[in-house]
């Protein structure tokens, strides 16, 4: 029966199970679709990503990603990152002495990837992620709040007006008071998928800029229910639009980096670095290989 390999990576922690776990499926070009949704759906990981080579000639790497209910997804986070750093971490890439680019192919799209190392050792992986197009904004804030399971009072209010905001997935924004709030979130599913499917967006980022660590700038959760993501630990095409999201509003000064710190309520702590300059968005952490393996799989 043939066989591939996967390897088990967890994104946005510099520390074995923490972060986001993500599935890293190599040699993928010769899998159907079917066969790769049903890969993602026995890893059970809110994402599996499949490496393959390119379609297009500007690119080094083609990367396609499904949830676990089979859904495919094309933002740049996690999924991307992972993938990236377990590239590297391989020795599948050659790499320059400080910082090495190269370039992802994701759905329609070819985005640059930046391997960051220091004296041999690999330290960093940053994407550039899609220009920022700010969406719908969220104006009955008593649905938003009880689709939530948290009180209207519980929203942040003022600059903080809930909307959604794309860097390649369009996430819906929701600014909470404090850390408390945040932990209070309990979504009621269909009431949520019903708003966010009326805004365009996917998913829903609940954030406060109340961080546990004194050096990050804002503390989230990330809900995706319209494809099965219950809850994520760390959500880089999340955390984009809300790099781009704090800087429109004054937030954040533009070029600075920003700190987003997530899965505490998973017990799997993340850390994910936002920089934003204009139209350039950059997502950026470290990730952690913790198992390898074989899956054998009728159709490879």
């Amino acid at each position: 029966m043939p066989q591939l390999d996967f390897f088990l990576v967890d994104v946005f922690t510099s520390e074995p199970l923490a972060g986001n776990p993500l599935a890293v499926v190599a040699g993928a070009d010769r899998l159907d679709e079917p066969t790769m949704r049903g890969l993602a759906r026995e890893f059970n990981q809110s994402e599996t990503t499949f490496v393959m080579r390119p379609t297009r000639p500007d690119a080094d790497w083609r990367l396609r990603f499904f949830t676990t209910t089979g859904a495919e997804v094309y933002g740049a986070g996690h999924n991307a990152l992972g993938a990236w750093w377990w590239l590297a971490a391989s020795g599948r890439l050659t790499l320059g002495a400080e910082l090495t680019t190269f370039r992802q192919e994701i759905g329609d799209h070819v985005l640059p990837v930046e391997i960051m190392s220091e004296g041999g050792h690999l330290r960093a992986v940053g994407m550039i992620q899609s220009p920022p197009v700010l969406g719908a904004v969220a104006h009955d804030l008593a649905a938003l709040a009880a689709a939530l399971g948290i009180r209207e009072g519980d929203l942040a209010g003022g600059v903080l007006v809930p909307q959604v905001v794309s860097t390649g997935a369009a996430h819906l924004l929701v600014g909470v008071r404090d850390r408390a709030a945040v932990a209070r979130v309990a979504p009621a599913v269909e009431p949520l998928v019903a708003i966010l499917r009326g805004l365009g967006g996917q998913g829903c980022y609940v954030f406060c800029l109340d961080p546990i660590d004194p050096s990050a700038t804002a503390h989230a959760r990330f809900f995706n229910p319209s494809v099965g993501i219950s809850e994520d630990a760390a959500t880089g095409s999340a955390a984009g639009p809300l790099g781009c999201y704090l800087t429109a509003r004054g937030l954040v000064a533009p070029g600075a980096t920003l700190v987003v710190e997530q899965g505490y309520t998973m017990e799997r702590p993340s850390r994910i670095e936002v920089a934003v300059s204009g139209d350039r968005v950059r997502v950026s952490g470290s990730a952690v290989v913790v198992a390898e393996g074989v899956i054998r799989c009728q159709r490879a």
